[in-house]
């Protein structure tokens, strides 16, 4: 969108209008030691074509290659339509759904996406989307605090299987608002929670319980196990899981005997592509008993009286107009675009395509497996079920490694040094159904030269 500023007459009239001598005036409530003369490392503004020049080059930066980073971020076939589709103006430019008998076709496609991401968690509810995986979670965290009537501890069990910015990113948030984070520690042989371990917390007040599945290391937990004995506890479970798994794994909705309380995650790998970064979505799903609690948009269907169906928004009294201090988080504009591309990319591919391509990608670590078994000093780092990523355990520092095969145009995984300096040097490795074959012997011939 093209800025036209003020004219300076305009500027002046309106500083005589309001009887003040220059715009600087109207902070003259700031301390002056608090001011600052122009702004450091910012440098003046460029014309156009500069500016796409430097953009260019930025491009240009992105070393590109084979990707075998995981970690929360996906490289999955997007099909041609998803973006020819989802770019076009009348969602490219949509603004708000506001005004419903203006915007019938971007409601509807919300309303398509919760069914599906409802339908794919095997949950009840599910709201138009986060900002990411990492905020969903904290929004899951603070739904199950107002949700446990009962409980007054404020106390979440947070596994450190759990990705670790996320970790972060929900303490950042909840932290300050007397929310107790309990870290609960893994099986350091088979990278997993042991169900046991939540027998200490016996009689005691836990008012949630976060279960990852796959977890960070790409490992499946024992879900039906843990969350029954996360219930017994009296404590809900908040189930964070990749959606591409759900295709070929239990969903929360199912996990033991009453299934997950509120499902959320990362929406990324549904047709969002990795553009230096982002975007990124979060999604949050929730057994509908927890709904008046759901943070953000839900889109309805319904019929006018005449009969005719419609989409509207509802459940409008959770806003900040209406509940102020007893609202939830006022999350309006959401990741429309992204889950515009994600809604037409699960389309597209519907049940059985996404089972295959988590299939595909399951397929490809284990071939992958196979072929880094004949590499000397690389072993897997955990034993049990896994999808598809895994941890390996290399002879010299992963940190090393990673950056020697970057110089060979290979992305090799991501470094568990810092994270998990427990692990030594390991390697999380992730293989998506984008990989062939050739590629595979590639690494692996790019590692074993390496080592």
């Amino acid at each position: 969108m093209p800025y036209i500023p003020h004219t300076e007459r305009d500027i002046q009239e309106m500083l005589d209008a309001i009887g003040v001598a220059s715009t600087e005036d109207l902070f003259d409530e700031i301390p002056a030691n608090l001011m600052i003369d122009g702004l450091p490392g910012v440098p003046e503004g460029v014309n156009e074509m500069l500016l796409f020049q430097e953009m260019r080059k930025c491009a240009r930066e992105d070393i590109g290659g084979l990707c075998f980073i995981g970690a929360g971020a996906y490289e999955h076939h997007i099909p041609a339509a998803v973006w020819d589709v989802a770019t076009r103006g009348e969602f490219l430019t949509a603004y708000t759904p506001y005004q419903a008998e203006a915007s019938q076709g971007t409601l509807q496609l919300i309303y398509e996406f919760q069914t599906m991401m409802a339908s794919l968690m095997g949950l009840d509810v599910s709201n138009a989307s986060l900002y990411d995986g990492s905020t969903a979670l904290a929004e899951a965290i603070l739904m199950a605090v107002r949700s446990q009537k009962k409980s007054k501890s404020k106390r979440i069990l947070v596994p450190k299987t759990l990705h670790p910015t996320y970790r972060k990113v929900v303490e950042t948030i909840v932290s300050y608002q007397g929310i107790i984070l309990e870290s609960v520690d893994f099986d350091k042989e088979k990278g997993i929670l042991d169900p046991a371990i939540l027998e200490q917390y016996a009689g005691e007040d836990i008012t949630a319980m976060v279960l990852p599945q796959p977890n960070f290391f790409g490992n499946l937990e024992q879900v039906d196990a843990l969350t029954d004995a996360a219930h017994k506890l009296n404590a809900l479970v908040i189930g964070v899981v990749n959606p591409t798994a759900m295709a070929l794994l239990k969903e929360p909705g199912s996990w033991g005997a009453e299934g997950a309380d509120l499902a959320c995650g990362e929406g990324q790998p549904l047709g969002i592509p990795l553009a230096s970064g982002g975007p990124y979505f979060g999604f949050l799903c929730c057994k509908k008993s927890f709904v008046r609690q759901m943070p953000g948009r839900i889109i309805g269907r319904t019929e006018d009286t005449q009969g005719r169906q419609g989409f509207v928004l509802t459940l409008q009294a959770r806003e900040q107009h209406i509940r102020r201090a007893k609202a939830t988080s006022n999350i309006c504009t959401n990741q429309g675009l992204a889950v515009t591309a994600a809604t037409i990319y699960m389309s597209l591919l519907g049940q059985e395509g996404l089972r295959r391509v988590a299939l595909a990608s399951h397929q490809n670590l284990q071939q992958l497996l196979k072929l880094l078994a004949e590499v000397e000093g690389v072993s897997v780092k955990f034993s049990g079920p896994h999808f598809h990523e895994t941890v390996i355990t290399l002879p010299r520092s992963s940190t090393d490694v990673i950056q020697l095969m970057a110089e060979k145009g290979i992305q090799g995984g991501y470094d568990l040094s810092q994270a998990y300096p427990e692990l030594g040097h390991s390697l999380l490795l992730c293989v998506t159904e984008t990989k062939s074959t050739e590629d595979l012997v590639n690494y692996v011939e790019c590692l074993r030269s390496i080592l």
